[in-house]
Parts: C-alpha cells; structure tokens; sequence
C-alpha cells in the first residue's frame, strides 16, 4: 500500500516536499507529473505537478526499491511552501489511490526492510527533539548504529560461548575441556567489562536528555540571583538587599559547550525564617537533593550536602571581598570568574569523559542492565565449576536482551511506543 504525507513542517515556507512510499509510488507519481519520459532513479525532475485545483512548478524525484530510505519505491515532490501548496498536492496522491501515513510510519517501514535498527531509529528521533547540541550528537552516535554495533558485537561473543556450552549439553560424555572453560570465562569477562562501561553511560546520557541539573544555594544575601542571572547573562531574578527576597526556586537554562543546563536559583538559607520564607527553604533543599551539581556560594559556616554530588564552593562579590577557600572567585557586577564557574559546571555536572555517549534511553538500559546481570551469573557459575546446563539460559538469556538493543527481539508493543514519537511524514 503507498502512504504519502508531508515531509517538511507545517506553515510557510521556502519548499514542502510531499512524500510517498510503497510499490505504486511512481504510478501515482506519473499521474501527476508533467514528465512523460521515463524517471531513473535519483534524479531530480523539474515540471508542473497537477494537484488537481491548481498546478504547481516544481521538483520531482524518484527512488527506486531497495535504495530508499525506507527500502521501497519512494517518490517525492518539492513544490512551494505555501501551506495550501502542500494540502492540496498531499490530498491528490490521495484522491489517486495513496493512504495517509501514520506517525513515524516512513522510518518503521525502514526498520521492518532491514534499512536500519531500532535503536538507530530511536537516536533519529532524539535528534528531531533535541533540545541541546549534545543530544543532537548523542542521537547521531545512535543513528550511526553505534549502539547497534556494539551489541551484534557482544552478542558475538555470547553466541561463541553458548555454542560450546551447548555442545556440551548434547553431549555430556565429552565433557568441556579446560581449554574450552577458559575461553569461555575469557568471552564472559569480556563481555561483562563492555556491558559494565554501556550501563555506565546511562548517568551521562541521562543528562544529555534532561539537561544537568544545578542549584545555587547559600545563606540570605550572598549573592545567588545574581550569580542566577549573570550566568544566564538576563534578569530572570528580583535581586534586592533586602534578606530572604527569593521565597521560591527559579528556573532558568543554559548550553555550555552544547550540553543544556537547568539552572536553579533558590532561597537564602537560614533558622528563623517567617512560614513563606520556610516554604522557599523547603523547596530549596529539595532542588539541593536532586541536583547533578551544585554552586555553594560559601560563607564561614559549614554545610552539608547530598553525598556524591559534586559542589563548587564559590567565592560571591571578588569585587568586594576575595575569598581563597574557594574553588573560583567570581563577580557578577565585572564578569570575573564567570567563565572558569562555567567550566566548572561542565566538568564536574556532566563530565569531559562524556563526549560520546550514546546511551540515551531508559528502555536500552534496562535492557543492557538484564543483560549484564545474566553475564555475571553465567561467568561466576563458569568460575564455580558449574555444569554447563546449570548458566546456559543465563547467555540466552543475556543475548536476547541485546536483541532488544537492535530490535531483533523487541516486542511488537515496544516497536509501536517508539514509532509513535516520530510526526507524521517521518
């Protein structure tokens, strides 16, 4: 059946391209096109296309089974981006026998054609919604197929190991030999290593898709809300000398080296408080607990903060007063400082050793954690001595969930879930 949808996005523009796929996609095509010559494969046509109210000059280009996106004969028209343009050539493929097509129905039919994995389906999508230039270069990583790489890659490894356990199972009377139990420890530590280094991507790539949290907090008046907006180079905060003027958590993003920040100003922290100011109080400890890192504009009292979150320790107001307790002097008044806090951020909030992370998704951790486990149970019965039969469906089992990576064992459920993030005509 040939689908057909727009491509480009809706409202005015420069060019729309109209879409179609599925066999039939050029008969249509031929219908409505001024070329009467034959059409060889990706080549750009200029004519008139026929969109039945009214005619349109433009483009038309024609790609030829299997060398398509989405592994079918595949058509498209370029005309003029008005947004009745495009309705109008869209509804004739219609009128000439096209069904419209569902969201992300384009990239799934490339999955299901073998064009490309799930998990790089996943990363395209990532990258239509980014909302950062790392998620952007994280989706891209997925897109390539890295992801998919490395798990045909371990899955390699496990299908080596569980044909000679298997064997062994068949034929009990031969017994794996030492040479053979090596080898298979040898594969299962490898692969525990690979699968132990993918899952701790996760924290990472956690943070390329939600942004990295980052709270500033300190005691009334030390200068946070204007730490808040110098960083975010705009007054998003009131700031007053008055003590206690912020009474609730502000919000507010920024990139530093294309990773996306959320940034969160928060009140003065301090005893005897009125019952608002308490509230704010309360709200700033709670972003204080879920922070990736956090800004203390330090003061000569201690502080305690959440174990394992890293804290930069800022000395506030250099032009006043300088601070050598701290791991940077900023002012917000002269700029000082700024640009080393922003480094700060990036190195301890996300991370130099990040660059290329491409585990995005909870689903492929999960995923890539199942499979984990099931390789440290089949390599510590391998270590025991174990009989063979006793970890043989822990390496299934461990294979089947980076199948899951891939799309190879993902379930019809999971498939639909992700192709209906796509837009239509994607």
């Amino acid at each position: 059946m040939v689908i057909s949808a727009i491509a480009t996005a809706q409202g005015r523009g420069g060019i729309a391209v109209v879409r179609m796929s599925g066999e039939g996609a050029l008969g249509i095509a031929k219908k409505m096109f001024s070329r009467k010559a034959e059409y060889v494969p990706n080549v750009m046509y200029a004519g008139e296309i026929d969109a039945g109210a009214f005619r349109d000059f433009g483009m038309c280009v024609y790609f030829r089974a299997p060398k398509s996106f989405t592994g079918e004969d595949t058509v498209e028209f370029h005309c003029h981006g008005g947004t009745e343009i495009a309705r109008e050539v869209l509804r004739r493929t219609l009128d000439l026998g096209a069904r419209l097509a569902e969201r992300g129905e384009f990239t799934k039919r490339a999955f299901l054609n073998g064009k490309l994995s799930l998990s790089a389906a996943e990363g395209m999508v990532d990258m239509i919604n980014a909302s950062s230039a790392a998620e952007v270069r994280a989706g891209y990583l997925l897109y390539g197929e890295k992801l998919t790489e490395e798990g045909k890659r371990l899955q390699a490894l496990l299908l080596n190991a569980l044909a000679s356990v298997e064997a062994d199972v068949d034929y009990p009377e031969e017994d794996l030999n030492v040479d053979s139990r090596k080898e298979i420890g040898a594969a299962l530590s490898e692969a525990e290593a690979a699968l132990a280094a993918l899952c701790g991507q996760y924290a990472a790539g956690r943070k390329i898709k939600n942004g990295v949290n980052a709270a500033i907090c300190g005691k009334p008046n030390a200068g946070k809300s204007t730490l808040f907006n110098a960083l975010l180079g705009y007054d998003r905060a009131i700031v007053s000398e008055v003590p206690g003027t912020t009474r609730d958590t502000l919000e507010g993003t920024l990139e530093i080296r294309g990773v996306l920040f959320r940034l969160t100003d928060t009140a003065g922290l301090r005893e005897g408080a009125d019952a608002i100011e308490r509230e704010g109080i309360r709200r700033a400890e709670q972003a204080i607990a879920g922070a990736d890192v956090i800004m203390w504009l330090k003061d000569d009292e201690p502080a305690t903060f959440p174990a394992g979150t890293p804290v930069i320790a800022v000395g506030a107001k250099c032009d006043l007063i300088r601070r050598e307790d701290c791991d940077v002097c900023v002012s917000s008044v002269t700029g000082e400082g700024l640009d080393r806090l922003r480094e700060l951020l990036y190195e301890r909030g996300y991370g130099r050793e990040n660059e290329e992370t491409f585990l995005l998704e909870e689903r492929h951790y999960r995923a890539a954690e199942r499979a984990l486990m099931a390789v440290r149970r089949a390599l510590e019965a391998v270590r025991g001595g174990l009989y063979a039969e006793l970890y043989a469906q822990d390496l299934r089992e461990a294979y089947a969930a980076l199948g899951e990576l891939t799309g190879e064992t993902a379930t019809e459920r999971v498939i639909d879930e992700i192709f209906e993030k796509f837009c239509v005509g994607k």
